[in-house]
C-alpha cells in the first residue's frame, strides 16, 4: 500500500503532520476523518512494500485487549473499533482502528483486514485471529494474544536488562583507560625517561600504547564501531556467516545459555498458543520457523518440521535434535500421551521463563564483580608501570 505525509487541521484548530499507510487517496482522507482530522495537503512517499507502517508494543496491545474485553460484553465487532477509534489517545491507534473499520465495512474478515497492514500484524497473529473466527472463539483467541505479547514485551525488557549492564560498564571501563592513557601517562612519561635508569617492560608498554592512543586515536575509537558495523554487514549477505555468528552466541560462557532459553521460550509459547486455537502442528512450526530469528534454531525446527510430516512423533523429532533440551522433550512426550500438548508447552514456556529470570539474576550478581576485578587490574597494572621506576629511583638514592 502506498504511504502517505500528510498535513491537516485537527478540531483544535490546530496543525498536524504525520505519515500514515492508505490504500488510495479516498482511503487516506476517510482514516483522518474517522480521527478527528481535516486534511489539507498530502504527498505520497513511498511504497508501503519497501516500509511497512508499525504501531509501538504497548499500542498494539491496548488495541487488542480493547477489542478482546468489548467483545466478551456482547459489543459488535465494529463498535468495539470504532470505540477505539474515538477514544483512544494515540493517534497512530485511532488511525489502525480507522483503516480495519474501513476494510470490514467493505467486506473484509478482522483477520483479512489485519493481513493488509504486515509491518503491524504479523503472519502469525492473522493467523491466530483467522482461526478464531472460524471457530467462534474470536475473544479468547486476543486474549491469548494480548497474554502473549505482554509476557514476550516482559522477555524483551529481560534481555535488555543481560545485555544492557555489562555493555555499560564495558564502556565505561574503556572510557577511564582512555582518559588514562591519553590525559594522564603523557605527563609522566617525560619524568619517567629523565630518572636517568632503564625502562622496565611494563613500563615501555604502557609509554607504547599511550603513544599509540595520543597518535592514533582518530583510528582505534572509530575501529570497535567499524567491526560491529562489519559484522553486521557480513551478517546480512552470507547466511553461513551468520549461522556460524549465531552458533557463537549460543556458545558464549554463561550468557549463550540464556539467550538460548529466551529463544526456547518464545518458540514454545507461540506454538503453544497456535495449537491450543487449532492449528496443525506442521502448519504451527512452519510459523515457528518465520518467527526465531537464531538459524541454528530455525534449521532445527525445519529438520524437525520434516521428520513430523514423515510420520515421526512430535517427542521423538525433537529429540532427534541436541539443540533441544530434555526437559522440551520429556513435556512433548506427556504431552502427547495424555492428549495435553498445548498445556505441555505452556509449563515448558513457564519453566524457561523462571528459569531465565533467575539466570538474569545470576548473571547480574556474576559479572558486576568480574568487571570490577578486571577494572581492577587494568589500573593496577598501569599504576605498577608508573610507580614501578619512581620506586626504583627512590630506593637507589636511599641507597
Amino acid at each position: 500500500m502506498p504511504r502517505y505525509r500528510y498535513r491537516a487541521i485537527n478540531e483544535g484548530g490546530n496543525i498536524v503532520k504525520g505519515e500514515i499507510t492508505a490504500l488510495h487517496d479516498a482511503d487516506l482522507r476517510a482514516q483522518l476523518t474517522a480521527s478527528g482530522l481535516s486534511l489539507l495537503r498530502f504527498t505520497t512517499t513511498r511504497s508501503g512494500g519497501m516500509r511497512q507502517a508499525s504501531l509501538p508494543t504497548r499500542e498494539l496491545i491496548n488495541l487488542l485487549f480493547h477489542m478482546q474485553m468489548l467483545l466478551r460484553a456482547g459489543v459488535p465487532l465494529i463498535g468495539a473499533l470504532q470505540d477505539l477509534r474515538d477514544g483512544a489517545d494515540s493517534l497512530e491507534l485511532r488511525q489502525v482502528a480507522a483503516s480495519l473499520i474501513d476494510r470490514i465495512q467493505n467486506g473484509s474478515t478482522l483477520a483479512d483486514a489485519m493481513a493488509a497492514d504486515p509491518g503491524i500484524f504479523s503472519d502469525v497473529m492473522v493467523h491466530l485471529v483467522r482461526s478464531g473466527e472460524v471457530t467462534g472463539q474470536l475473544s479468547e483467541v486476543l486474549g491469548d494474544l494480548v497474554r502473549s505479547l505482554k509476557w514476550q514485551s516482559e522477555l524483551a525488557s529481560q534481555t535488555k536488562k543481560l545485555l544492557m549492564y555489562p555493555a555499560f560498564v564495558t564502556i565505561t571501563i574503556t572510557g577511564v583507560v582512555v582518559f588514562l592513557m591519553v590525559y594522564l601517562v603523557p605527563q609522566l612519561v617525560g619524568f619517567i625517561r629523565n630518572m636517568g635508569q632503564e625502562v622496565p617492560l611494563q613500563t615501555r608498554m604502557l609509554i607504547w600504547l599511550s603513544s599509540a592512543f595520543v597518535n592514533y586515536w582518530w583510528l582505534i575509537l572509530p575501529t570497535p564501531v567499524a567491526l560491529i558495523l562489519g559484522v553486521a554487514a557480513a551478517s546480512r549477505a552470507n547466511v553461513q556467516f551468520r549461522f556460524k555468528l549465531h552458533q557463537a552466541m549460543l556458545a558464549i560462557p554463561v550468557v549463550g545459555p540464556v539467550i538460548k532459553k529466551i529463544i526456547l521460550a518464545r518458540m514454545t509459547d507461540s506454538f503453544a498458543l497456535m495449537y491450543r486455537t487449532g492449528i496443525p502442528v506442521i502448519e504451527a512450526l512452519s510459523y515457528c520457523e518465520k518467527i526465531t530469528t537464531n538459524l541454528p534454531v530455525q534449521q532445527a525446527l525445519i529438520r524437525t518440521r520434516e521428520r513430523i510430516a514423515n510420520g515421526t512423533s512430535i517427542s521423538d523429532a525433537f529429540a532427534a535434535e541436541s539443540l533441544f533440551p530434555s526437559l522440551v522433550v520429556r513435556m512433548l512426550r506427556v504431552g502427547e500421551s495424555t492428549g495435553a500438548l498445548d498445556e505441555a508447552l505452556a509449563n515448558v514456556s513457564y519453566f524457561f521463563t523462571r528459569d531465565i529470570e533467575e539466570s538474569i539474576e545470576r548473571v547480574q550478581a556474576l559479572i558486576e564483580p568480574v568487571l570490577t576485578v578486571v577494572l581492577g587490574l587494568i589500573l593496577g597494572w598501569i599504576m605498577l608501570a608508573v610507580l614501578g621506576p619512581i620506586y626504583d629511583t627512590i630506593s637507589k638514592i636511599r641507597a
